[in-house]
């Protein structure tokens, strides 16, 4: 597990990019998002969450990552409960999920 909480879960390789959806959705306070980077060369890889407004309210993952699957924990107890995205690039890849915080 690294520093930032983000842990390598799967020894197989992906094939593809993929941001999956989180879990629980809806929840509270705390949700994990599942993330693939697939073989190839290392991506500089960032997660960032936003508001229903398109404000950034967290960074989650802001690093170069190596091919592989990934989780990260995600707590929003100091967020108000409503509708967030968040955001995943990796090299030329780009996805957004919605996820619903409920207090």
């Amino acid at each position: 597990m690294s520093p930032a909480g983000v842990k390598d879960i799967e020894l197989s390789i992906p094939k593809a990019f993929a941001l999956h959806q989180n879990y629980p959705n809806s929840f509270k306070p705390t949700t994990t998002i599942k993330y693939d980077i697939p073989v190839g060369t290392y991506y500089y890889t960032s997660l960032k969450m936003y508001d229903i407004l398109g404000k950034e309210v967290a960074t989650l993952v802001n690093e170069v990552k190596s091919p592989g699957t990934y989780e990260v924990q995600f707590d929003a107890s100091h967020l108000a409960s409503g509708i967030y995205f968040y955001k995943l690039t990796a090299g030329n890849f780009t996805s957004v999920k919605k996820l619903i915080l409920m207090k």
